[in-house]
């Protein structure tokens, strides 16, 4: 294979090309795309056509697959029923019921699933029917994010743990089987380093999950906030990030530890589907 690198895309992302993702990688191909992931932490491969099972294929090449999450509602699918490994992302209603899950609406600035105790390394987005426009994905690198951080402010957060919240998803909605919180410090969710050192780049990278319902345990309710609105606002600096305009057949694959994403909201009488897989371990 002959895997080119047609154009980066600014403060994070490249785009890859040279290969029909369809096919099985040899070792030196994946190791070449391995490389360029953690190079640029979001790489996005165009003109792409795959099957659920050839995705779940390619996306196995790099580590154990994670199973779907925990949808919103408690109708309609948010996994392929055979491959519980691909996520539905949609905004389809058949029969009455969803087809995927997180609708037509924003979604907030977040990281998958940090919610658990070992979130996915990384996700792979592959667009199967999307709009003309709208419903753009934004990514914002973190090790820019924590370089550009105050000294004094990297060192009050060099030994801090948040808590994600495992409550809403990045819709703002309450997911299945969950209680709604009002108190950030009493609402479930794993705890991860703010400050988080990547185990293959051995770089920093600001690590937040999701705004709603964080916390910092260890500080009162008034400093905890304090803290989290200021790492925010250098989390959501725009000089950090880019916006992927989907095509049908584009595949996405993002480092989970090195980026957060968001999508922007789309005409909800448009078709918009996109099947995701998620590595629960990745090998570079």
């Amino acid at each position: 294979m002959n895997i080119r690198v047609e154009r980066e895309l600014g403060a994070v992302g490249a785009e890859l090309s040279g290969i029909d993702l369809s096919q099985p990688l040899g070792a030196s191909t994946r190791k070449e795309i391995a490389d360029a992931w953690l190079k640029y932490q979001v790489i996005v491969f165009r003109g792409q056509e795959l099957s659920d099972e050839q995705l779940v294929r390619f996306s196995q090449s790099f580590g154990l697959l994670e199973k779907a999450p925990i949808p919103e509602k408690a109708v309609g699918v948010a996994s392929m029923p055979r491959l519980p490994e691909v996520t539905v992302v949609s905004n389809v209603i058949e029969d009455g019921a969803p087809l995927g899950a997180l609708g037509d609406g924003e979604l907030s600035w977040h990281s998958d699933m940090t919610y658990i105790d070992t979130p996915p390394p990384a996700s792979i987005l592959y667009s199967v029917e999307v709009p003309p426009s709208g419903g753009d994905t934004w990514f914002s690198n973190m090790y820019l994010a924590f370089e550009a951080l105050p000294q004094s402010l990297k060192n009050r957060i060099s030994d801090l743990k948040a808590k994600h919240n495992s409550s809403y998803t990045s819709a703002g909605t309450l997911r299945r089987g969950f209680e709604e919180v009002d108190d950030p410090s009493k609402a479930p969710g794993a705890l991860h380093p703010i400050a988080l050192l990547h185990p293959e780049t051995q770089k920093i990278a600001l690590y937040l999950g999701r705004r709603l319902n964080s916390s910092i345990p260890g500080l009162s309710p008034s400093e905890s906030e304090s803290v989290l609105d200021e790492l925010w606002a250098y989390a959501e600096n725009p000089k950090f990030s880019m916006a992927h305009q989907w095509k049908k057949g584009d595949i996405v694959m993002w480092d989970n530890r090195a980026v957060m994403h968001r999508r922007d909201a789309f005409d909800p009488a448009v078709r918009r589907i996109l099947h995701r897989t998620q590595l629960l371990t990745f090998q570079a």
